[in-house]
């Protein structure tokens, strides 16, 4: 088995709308997927599918190996967190996490083992209701780890956390594919799914625009040159130079910025310097994941 996740035509429609449609892509095994997509792209719809928690319309898939239509085959090996955690508050995380293993019948010396893993051993006996928000997806993703799970799915796994706390969710994931887990995590933080996903599949309109790669989602778009000539005031002359040279380019911040790779930097330094024009940089700059998003989903 070399997919933790592969969907064929996955389609789900309410009424007269396609919630997903004919979605088809793999998620590798022992990797981070990041499953991005605008609000209402279908991306918890896909998930839930996956969960079995609803019935597709159409397509197959399967789950470590398994059939999507048989989810008691596989879910005992998959831990999920959805739509935030729910626990009672006045309870510990240490009893919160305790009431979960009995109701699944997991061993209880997991607990301690988990709240250690999540960074919350020394917060394990205070009340679920004075954690912080990042404190609580930490919990959140303890509780999906019980089953000891060959692939962990996370649903904006950092909503709504600051810095530290995305930080702390980033390094726990990291740790986690480091353990042998696969981690399908959706998020529309997409400068973290960048530093930590290897893989990308992206949806729009219940669509798969993209599965694979994050890299080469990267390389795909085209990629600029940034170059700063040393006197503003020969910054005209250098952006007809350009012009007439076939480049597309635009100005930005005294900058001229071409839509070109960076093996051709070497032709523009010469054609500048041929011209009497000296740059004081000339870099080049590859698109984010972020800005690839944008593009590519027209929002």
């Amino acid at each position: 088995m070399t997919t933790a996740i592969s969907v064929q035509d996955l389609t789900k429609v309410y009424g007269d709308r396609s919630a997903v449609s004919h979605a088809t892509f793999d998620v590798p095994m022992g990797a981070v997927c990041g499953f991005v997509g605008p609000n209402g792209s279908g991306k918890t719809t896909t998930i839930r599918m996956l969960l079995g928690l609803i019935t597709p319309t159409g397509g197959t898939g399967s789950v470590l190996g398994e059939s999507i239509s048989h989810p008691e085959r596989y879910l005992s090996r998959v831990g999920a967190m959805i739509e935030g955690p729910a626990f009672y508050p006045a309870l510990s995380g240490e009893e919160n996490l305790r009431v979960l293993a009995s109701l699944g019948g997991f061993p209880q010396e997991r607990v301690e083992k988990l709240l250690e893993k999540v960074g919350l051993e020394d917060r394990g006996r205070s009340k679920f209701k004075t954690y912080s928000l990042g404190m609580k997806q930490r919990l959140g993703i303890a509780a999906a780890l019980l089953p000891e799970p060959r692939l962990l799915v996370l649903d904006e796994p950092t909503n709504g956390l600051d810095p530290s706390g995305i930080q702390e969710v980033r390094n726990l994931i990291k740790d986690l594919v480091a353990d042998g887990t696969s981690v399908f995590v959706s998020s529309h933080l997409l400068s973290e799914l960048e530093a930590i996903a290897e893989h990308i599949v992206m949806l729009r309109e219940g669509k798969v625009l993209f599965s694979g790669q994050t890299r080469d989602l990267l390389r795909s778009q085209s990629a600029i040159l940034v170059a700063k000539p040393e006197f503003a005031v020969d910054l005209s002359a250098f952006l007809s130079m350009l012009t007439k040279a076939g480049f597309e380019v635009t100005t930005d911040e005294g900058a001229a910025r071409i839509t070109a790779d960076a093996d051709l930097a070497p032709t523009i330094n010469r054609m500048a310097f041929e011209g009497g024009i000296t740059l004081s940089a000339l870099t080049p700059i590859r698109p984010t994941l972020e800005e690839t998003f944008f593009e590519m989903t027209g929002e």
